[in-house]
């Protein structure tokens, strides 16, 4: 009876969500080892579920990088990086669209509709979901006085435009859309995307209600090591420059704070190591993870 009283309670703590966020879009990035743990897999899996039959609209945009890593080396090719970024050329183009768009978005989809969802798998080409353009990257000189470099990532892209409208009849036909983060350029060939970068875009597009990054770590930390609960978009820079942001959670941020000032309500850096973690920030008074708010 205990217990039947507490997960009735959990269920009155999420109503006033439910009815806050129904008919609303929240998009998802979900990787790391969210991805990985097949304990996790299945219930981020449920999670979706759950959430669409309750009137909320989830979008994922996954990642990949591991299951790229692990494929390179079985053809003996070395993954290079500049500035947190994979170089990318032809050979390699090939195997990041091989993965993430013929094996690991269709392993999501799979699990979705097993679990009893409606889940369908895109890249950005499909529909010209995501328009995209080469990035340009300048090296970062020791020296003040030394001028920058371009650096050639190869096919490494940055998105121009994202065009909803296979979101938008996926979504009145009640299908969870599963994006993989490859973008079309205007000469139609594939660009490899960074997957939070596609989500803040598609977040932005839809006018989302929620941007989610699922990372490794509990959110961001402060110099002391505690969780920092909640960050405004004005504080982002200040907290770049004293280090208290730093390495791969800078590029985490700083899409977040793009998301937001391009129509976004809310954005939060969540921990996808712990179970349901997408529910709780959801649906629970306290949350868990940092927000980023304007």
């Amino acid at each position: 009876m205990i217990e039947g009283v507490a997960k009735a309670k959990v269920l009155i703590e999420s109503l006033p969500y439910i009815r806050e966020f129904s008919q609303k879009t929240v998009v998802i990035k979900y990787g790391g080892h969210a991805m990985v743990d097949e304990e996790l897999k299945k219930n981020f899996a449920l999670d979706m579920i759950l959430m669409k039959y309750i009137g909320i609209n989830p979008v994922i945009v996954h990642g990949g990088g591991p299951q790229i890593n692990r494929f390179l080396e079985k053809m003996r090719i070395t993954p290079n990086y500049v500035q947190g970024m994979r170089v990318t050329d032809g050979e390699t183009m090939d195997v990041v669209e091989m993965v993430l768009v013929g094996k690991v978005n269709k392993e999501i989809v799979g699990l979705i509709n097993h679990c009893g969802g409606k889940a369908v798998g895109l890249s950005g080409r499909d529909g010209d979901l995501v328009q995209a353009r080469k990035m340009t990257l300048h090296s970062k000189p020791d020296d003040d006085n030394r001028p920058t470099e371009l650096i050639d990532l190869g096919r490494v892209g940055e998105v121009t435009r994202v065009n909803p409208e296979i979101l938008h009849t996926l979504d009145e036909q009640d299908f969870i859309p599963v994006i993989a983060p490859v973008g079309v350029g205007e000469d139609g060939r594939a660009y490899n995307i960074n997957a939070d970068l596609v989500a803040g875009a598609i977040a932005a597009q839809l006018k989302a209600i929620k941007l989610i990054l699922l990372t490794d770590v509990e959110g961001v930390k402060n110099k002391n090591g505690g969780l920092l609960s909640t960050i405004h978009t004005g504080q982002v820079d200040d907290l770049i420059r004293s280090g208290v942001i730093s390495g791969g959670m800078i590029p985490k941020v700083r899409c977040c704070r793009s998301a937001l000032e391009n129509g976004v309500t809310k954005t939060h850096i969540v921990d996808g190591r712990r179970e349901h973690a997408i529910l709780l920030e959801i649906f629970t008074h306290e949350g868990i993870g940092t927000e980023i708010v304007k």
